[in-house]
């Protein structure tokens, strides 16, 4: 297993994590993911630490706690051997303080949370949204004191718009409070608008991008094909509706190029979709979900190799889509591009 620092952080992750939203799943999402229980959980814990992934995500909103729960059981007696990473501030009640990312919201969250983990102390907290109605400084400085208290580690964050980490990174900076070193971010084949503002940004002020989803909410599993349906036993039909739109023509390119790269390499699908995320810049970690261990032991696959450079451009292509203003057509410019190069 290769290991990455969490963008300037001195903190090292696996490029592959687990993510826990299978753990205890209930509802219409939840339930559609997976509902692995703590037994089952353990079983996949150690299948993970077997192969180097050392890195679990979570959050508080993940079936009620419920994901959170089952974790703290699957990593006990082992904790020092796994990092934990969860969230916080999506709604979790209907209460006037059950959402977002004020003082007490936090410093409640995060004793919750330690509580449902089992243990004193989260290795990464992200704030799971921006909050609009709370103060950046006041989100910022009960962060910091969570950190001066020892029961957070490193902070970062999720689903951020690119000003709204800019200005928290200034804030922290004017008061010596912790920087944010991590984005956990939607990002795959199909879906690269990441690339536009938030990976500069992640490259210029030092966060590692930690990837949900990279496989396109389940549309790059294999499973679906060029004129072929849905196959019933897909869990696309339950959670289709909560991910983007996606235009056919476009996904059936992507999936046209990763066949003919299967055919070449004999990896699967999801390997090489998986791996060509973890030849982009700023990414640190691609976080896995698996219902079992068949799914969790082939995206495990997906590294000790490498797509080659024109494996890597024939996906570029299948994938590109036009880029909003300010990026297209500008950045296509020689005169534009001189001044704005590709990340590397």
């Amino acid at each position: 297993m290769e290991y990455r620092h969490l963008g300037k952080s001195g903190l090292k992750v696996p490029v592959l994590a687990f993510g826990a939203g299978t753990f205890g799943g209930t509802g219409p999402l939840f339930g559609a993911w997976g509902t692995t229980n703590a037994q089952q959980a353990r079983r996949l814990v150690d299948i993970c630490l077997e192969h180097g992934v050392n890195l679990f995500d979570t959050a508080d909103v993940y079936s009620d706690g419920a994901s959170e729960q089952v974790l703290g059981e699957a990593i006990k007696r082992r904790r020092s051997q796994v990092l934990v990473s969860t969230k916080t501030g999506l709604p979790i009640g209907d209460g006037p303080n059950d959402a977002g990312t004020s003082r007490g919201r936090l410093t409640c969250a995060v004793d919750k949370a330690l509580g449902r983990l089992a243990t004193d102390y989260i290795d990464i907290l992200q704030l799971h949204a921006f909050d609009a109605h709370t103060p950046v400084e006041e989100t910022l400085s009960a962060l910091d004191a969570l950190v001066r208290a020892g029961k957070v580690r490193y902070v970062g964050v999720s689903n951020f718009a690119s000003w709204q980490i800019m200005k928290s990174l200034a804030v922290a900076d004017r008061h010596g409070w912790p920087r944010y070193v991590a984005h956990q971010v939607y990002y795959s084949l199909l879906g690269r608008d990441y690339e536009w503002d938030l990976m500069p940004l992640g490259q210029d002020q030092g966060l590692g991008a930690l990837v949900w989803s990279p496989l396109g909410w389940g549309r790059l599993t294999g499973k679906i094909r060029r004129g072929s349906p849905i196959p019933e036993e897909s869990r696309l039909h339950e959670t289709a509706r909560f991910g983007p739109p996606i235009d056919d023509a476009h996904l059936y390119r992507i999936v046209d190029a990763l066949d003919e790269i299967a055919q070449e390499t004999g990896k699967s699908v999801p390997q090489i979709a998986i791996n060509w995320l973890l030849q982009r810049p700023t990414v640190s970690s691609v976080i896995l979900g698996a219902r079992n261990e068949m799914q969790l032991t082939q995206n495990l696959g997906a590294v000790g190799w490498s797509l080659t450079d024109e494996q890597i451009a024939k996906l570029d292509k299948a994938s590109l889509v036009t880029a909003p203003y300010p990026h297209f057509p500008y950045r296509r410019q020689e005169g534009f591009a001189r001044l704005n190069p590709p990340l590397t």
